[in-house]
């Protein structure tokens, strides 16, 4: 495999950004095509957050697939009401700059993956549901899958200017584009086959409740969601074991 810091211009969000790819190397020339996993990283992460706390490159070393880890800040892969463009960048620019970049990435939405963890998780499934024409395939590590309800109630996560920065002052995400549910809703009416979708959180994980009601409403839907919820935490322990079966099943799609 060979790794690549890629520095490049965003249009979108006028900033300069990095990503980091894996890309296979050995044989490379006499295929047409490798499928190609975008792996997304969580609230504090970055481009090298996978490699840096996880063996990525080392579990994908056989499956001739490529990786890419952009970094998106802490812009919750939205548009956010603050005017930044994460959103338009990682379901559109960043596949396509890839492609430019790399010409054998795969264009087949059969070979066409996005994984990621908390912040990344929501990401993730938000990138398959609303772009099922580019993605197969989605898998959430710990997600914020139901961030229509995250600010409901006494119990709820304060209503910060962060959080308003990101999603509006109101926080109103129920039946927006940034509300997972709905999006799972209206990709159930497109021409387009659904993604198959992938899901784990720890029981001790303070998004176990989150994902519960996901499950729940991804299989009231009819999607093939294959769900596994043990022992476990918000943590880099449990990350790591759990991508490395990711691409497993990855390779199963394939």
């Amino acid at each position: 495999m060979a790794l690549m810091e890629v520095n490049f211009y965003s249009t979108v969000l006028d900033l300069t950004l990095s990503m980091q790819v894996i890309i296979p190397q050995d044989g490379a020339k006499e295929i047409e095509s490798y499928p190609t996993l975008y792996l997304l990283h969580g609230m504090g992460g970055d481009q090298t957050s996978w490699l840096r706390k996880t063996s990525i490159e080392r579990y994908v070393e056989e499956t001739g697939m490529a990786v890419v880890m952009p970094t998106t800040h802490l812009g919750w892969y939205t548009n956010t009401a603050s005017g930044l463009k994460y959103w338009e960048f990682i379901s559109e620019e960043l596949p396509r700059i890839c492609r430019e970049f790399f010409p054998k990435m795969s264009v087949k939405r059969e070979e066409t993956f996005v994984a990621g963890l908390s912040m990344g998780g929501y990401g993730a499934y938000k990138l398959a549901l609303s772009r099922p024409d580019l993605f197969g395939a989605a898998a959430s590590l710990s997600g914020a899958l139901d961030m229509a309800t995250a600010f409901d109630g006494e119990t709820g996560w304060e209503k910060n200017a962060y959080w308003q920065g990101v999603f509006g002052e109101n926080l109103g995400i129920n039946g927006t584009e940034n509300d997972l549910f709905t999006l799972a809703e209206k990709c159930t009416d497109n021409e387009a086959p659904l993604p198959v979708l992938y899901q784990w959180c720890g029981k001790q994980d303070f998004l176990y409740d989150q994902n519960l009601r996901a499950h729940d409403k991804f299989m009231e839907l009819g999607y093939d969601i294959t769900a596994s919820f043990t022992d476990g935490d918000h943590n880099w322990q449990d990350w790591d074991d759990q991508i490395r079966k990711v691409i497993k099943w990855i390779e199963k799609l394939k």
